[in-house]
Order: C-alpha cells, then sequence, then structure tokens
C-alpha cells in the first residue's frame, strides 16, 4: 500500500492562494445561486404569513393547488409558454441562420448589416416592448395605418400570442446570428472548394456541408433559446395591458408566479409555480440532450 505524500509547504502554501482565488466565485455561487435555490423550494412548501412574515408550512398543498385542473391557470399559462417558445425557437433559429450565411459572404456593407441586425439585443427591454406596443396599438398603430386594417394585435385573444411571439423572434436574431457567423467561420473553406470542383450547387453545399458542420452551433442555440423561451416575462408584462381580454391567452408561468408572488403576496404557491417551471425545463433539456446524440454530427 503507497503512502501518501506529505504536502511541502511551497505546496500548501500554493494551495491557499488557490482557494484565496476561487473563494470569491465560491461565495458568489453559494449566495447567488445554491442559496435561492434551496429557499425557493422551501418556500414551495410553506404559506405566506400574514403581512408577509414567518411561514407556515403546508406540504405539497401548493403544488396541488398549482396542477389542480379546475382552475386551469397553471395550464392554460404553461400552454401560451410552450406556444411563445414554439413560435421563437423554429423561426428565430431559421431567420439567424438564413442571415448569418448572407453575412458571412465578402459584400459591402456587412459589418453595417451585421450591427444593425444586432441592435436589438442592446435595446432594453422596456424600450422594445413600448415601441412594439406602439407599432400594434389599433387605432394609432404603424402597422394598421401601413395596411390600412383595424386589427387589434395584442388584444384579440386569436393572435395577440403571435403578436407576442414576433417580437420574440425579433429580438433573438441578432443574438443568434452572430453564434452562427462565429460557427461558420470554423467550417474550413476547403470543404466548399472540394464540393465545387465536384459540381455541388450552393444549395448542396449549404445541406450537405453547412447544416452538418454547424450543428453543434445550432444546438447550442435552441437549447439555449429554448429555455429563454420558457422563462420569458418581459414582454408579457410590458406590452399587455392588465386590463386586455387577451391577457389569459398570452401570460406565460412566469407571469403568473409574478403576479403571486409579488402582487398578491403568496410567495409559497408563487415558488411552487416556479418549481414546476423548472421540471418542465429539466424534461425538455433531457430530452433535447437525447436528441444531440442522433442530430448533431461531431466531425
Amino acid at each position: 500500500m503507497k503512502m501518501k505524500k506529505k504536502m511541502s509547504a511551497a505546496q500548501k502554501k500554493e494551495m491557499l492562494w488557490g482557494l484565496a482565488f476561487v473563494a470569491p466565485t465560491i461565495l458568489g455561487l453559494i449566495i447567488l445561486n445554491f442559496y435561492p435555490v434551496i429557499n425557493t423550494l422551501y418556500q414551495s412548501f410553506c404559506k405566506t404569513g400574514d403581512f408577509g412574515k414567518g411561514n407556515t408550512f403546508v406540504g405539497l398543498a401548493n403544488y396541488a393547488k398549482a396542477l389542480s385542473t379546475n382552475g386551469g391557470e397553471t395550464w392554460g399559462a404553461l400552454w401560451n409558454t410552450v406556444k411563445y417558445a414554439l413560435i421563437e425557437v423554429p423561426f428565430g433559429v431559421a431567420i439567424s441562420l438564413i442571415l448569418a450565411v448572407l453575412l458571412n459572404k465578402k459584400l459591402k456593407g456587412t459589418s453595417i448589416y451585421r450591427t444593425i441586425f444586432f441592435l436589438p439585443m442592446v435595446c432594453a427591454p422596456a424600450a422594445v416592448a413600448m415601441v412594439w406596443g406602439w407599432l400594434y396599438n389599433q387605432k394609432y398603430g404603424l402597422l394598421n395605418n401601413l395596411f390600412g386594417s383595424n386589427i387589434a394585435w395584442i388584444s384579440d385573444p386569436k393572435i395577440a400570442w403571435i403578436s407576442i411571439g414576433i417580437i420574440g423572434v425579433w429580438s433573438v436574431i441578432g443574438y443568434n446570428m452572430v453564434l452562427f457567423i462565429s460557427g461558420l467561420q470554423e467550417i474550413p473553406s476547403d470543404y466548399y472548394e472540394a464540393a465545387a470542383i465536384d459540381g455541388a450547387t450552393g444549395i448542396k453545399q449549404f445541406f450537405y456541408i453547412t447544416l452538418p458542420l454547424l450543428s453543434p452551433t445550432t444546438f447550442f442555440i435552441v437549447q439555449t433559446r429554448m429555455i429563454g423561451a420558457l422563462t420569458v416575462f418581459d414582454l408579457m408584462f410590458m406590452v399587455m395591458d392588465t386590463s386586455s381580454p387577451a391577457l389569459s391567452s398570452v401570460q406565460s408561468l412566469v407571469y403568473i408566479f409574478y403576479k403571486y408572488a409579488f402582487t398578491l403576496g403568496n410567495k409559497g404557491y408563487g415558488a411552487a409555480l416556479v418549481m414546476v417551471l423548472v421540471v418542465f425545463i429539466m424534461i425538455v433539456t433531457v430530452i433535447l440532450q437525447k436528441a444531440e446524440k442522433k442530430l448533431v454530427y461531431h466531425n
């Protein structure tokens, strides 16, 4: 049996310096990540005391209420969240990929176009929501004046969720595009040159070279944007009015969490809603991870 060598004074000193350097990061993770998760999980089993003071343990009562089919608010909000994700993620990825392929070529003004498409990412969400709220205004909005229509873009429950989804697509195009351009620049030009010699057209090169070699980047974008779409809140909160008849068909799960936890003061029930969303996101992530093994090409 081999005896472990004792650390020398210099090694101990080096280890202590290493711990000192990583200590702020570890402390930050504990305070900003681990503690809020544990506290939220604890709160989900409690009922907030009167005037927000103290908690009363109620077991699974909050979860039973959240998952109950009687009210249907949680399930409706979850379905609204999924509908939003089904608009933002596929359309956002497809449009961004097309733009990235076009802007990756040597064209005049490419850097200007890249900046224009990336601008939504650096704009404040409140400003984005305010501008789109004006565009969607039924009486004075630019869209209705442009098309000579009288469409209730964010007041009609049948189309309001599509209108919100369009804003989501517009706001993530720049982020996705930058990642796609980065992935495209990692693909060796030799592949395209060899394909051109063999007579492959640009479309065939796109489907047989670009898409397979870009699949790791595509998967990363899909997974991160799926998580972002399932946790959407700011668009619904800032674009939709609380008196809008379409609010119930648009509000996300994070939106009703905010309503119960901060507006109504029921933090226990709000925490239960968050935990339901966390479990749902974990399920979606596991499905995506399994799909990666079959769909992602690793060269």
